[in-house]
């Protein structure tokens, strides 16, 4: 049971990348999915979550207009598409699953108490 992302790396501000989180070992049926990024020195701060049940989305105001969260269950996939990207986006981007759909009033915190996390990719917006 693992969560895998991948899609990071280097680009320039004003580029996109496209982040994956691939399930194995179990199924985002009925679950919440969110990224997180942590830059260097920093707390792990959400970024934008989807519940698989219901489609619903969230996203912080910083990423608004600019990145997508999506999920292919088919594929047991969630991606990120970011776009126009900016130095301060970079960070090591993770994701994170927990079950249920997501909180209105607290989008993140059951993902960051009880959320099973992936490793990890490095995204780095160069200016």
């Amino acid at each position: 049971v693992q969560l895998v992302e991948s899609g990071g790396g280097l680009v320039q501000a004003g580029g996109s990348l496209r982040l994956s989180c691939a399930a194995s070992g179990f199924s985002f049926a009925d679950y919440t999915v969110g990224w997180f990024l942590q830059a260097p020195g920093k707390e792990r701060e959400g970024v934008s979550c989807i519940s698989e049940s219901d489609g619903n989305t969230y996203y912080v105001d910083s990423v608004k207009g600019r990145f997508t969260i999506s999920i292919d269950s088919a594929k047991n996939t969630v991606y990120l598409q970011m776009n126009n990207l900016k130095p301060e986006d970079t960070a090591v981007y993770f994701c994170a699953t927990v079950g249920g759909t997501i909180s209105t009033m607290r989008p993140f915190e059951d993902l960051l108490k009880f959320g099973f996390w992936g490793q990890g990719t490095q995204v780095t917006v160069s200016s």
